[in-house]
């Protein structure tokens, strides 16, 4: 691809990922967002940049409102995009009774249940309860690192886990190439042993969030990914809490 087209595609994954503002695209090419989720880790680590700022300067004030500050800048910058993943999965998880049939037309459901509710409260609590054991400087470049390991997932799940339905998880991996997403594991790698050992982590927990959609669904959603990429987040800040404690 050509320079304009590199543009277009990191517009495109900040569009689709954030509320940042960006160019207009005017016209969806569906390919175009298999094409962006090459840029995935990098727009997480602005995600993660965000929050990190935001964490460092209300732990000035205390640990709790450096987690409260970074809690609300990371629901606001992605639009709680993943948790409403996270939300309709566990409301699907729990009506499905394994039935990949069932847990389709629970996702189509616009509404939200009980599980659904208790999983984003759950997630919402233990990310401010993590985020304030972890406040201070020493946490700024791990929580960046955090987001982009998290957003790399997507990649990776895709690449692993077949479709269960057309839709946003089915398009991802139209043109993703496993040579660049491993190209960006790599970097990853390199930077997490070099700066916070402890997300080596990720290199089990993703893959493990693979297995579970293999073994469980037999197949992957967009809602899904939205869900692994919360789980990550979390898991990932547990290590960090229990490493920096």
């Amino acid at each position: 691809m050509n320079i304009g087209a590199h543009i277009r595609s990191f517009t495109h994954a900040l569009q689709f990922l954030t509320r940042l503002p960006t160019p207009t695209i005017a016209v969806f090419d569906p390919a175009e967002l298999s094409r962006s989720a090459l840029w995935f880790p990098v727009v997480g680590a602005i995600v993660g940049a965000i929050v990190a700022a935001a964490l460092w300067i209300g732990a000035l004030a205390s640990p709790w409102i450096g987690a409260l500050l970074a809690l609300a800048a990371w629901v606001w910058v992605t639009g709680g995009l993943h948790l409403d993943g996270l939300g309709d999965v566990a409301d699907a998880l729990a009506g499905a009774h394994r039935s990949p049939e069932r847990f389709l037309q629970i996702l189509r459901d616009p509404h939200i249940g009980a599980f659904g509710v208790m999983a984003i409260v759950l997630q919402l609590m233990a990310k401010l309860v993590l985020l304030a054991q972890i406040a201070g400087p020493a946490a700024l470049v791990p929580v960046v690192l955090t987001a982009a390991w998290a957003r790399l997932g997507p990649l990776v799940w895709s690449l692993a886990v077949p479709p269960l339905a057309a839709g946003s998880g089915e398009r991802f991996a139209r043109e993703l190439g496993p040579r660049a997403v491993a190209v960006e594991a790599a970097v990853l790698v390199l930077l997490s042993a070099w700066l916070a050992p402890v997300l080596l982590g990720a290199l089990i927990v993703i893959p493990a969030i693979a297995a579970y959609w293999r073994y469980r669904l037999g197949g992957i959603t967009g809602d899904c990914l939205g869900a692994g990429v919360e789980v990550t987040e979390a898991m990932l800040l547990l290590l960090l809490a229990a490493r920096m404690s």
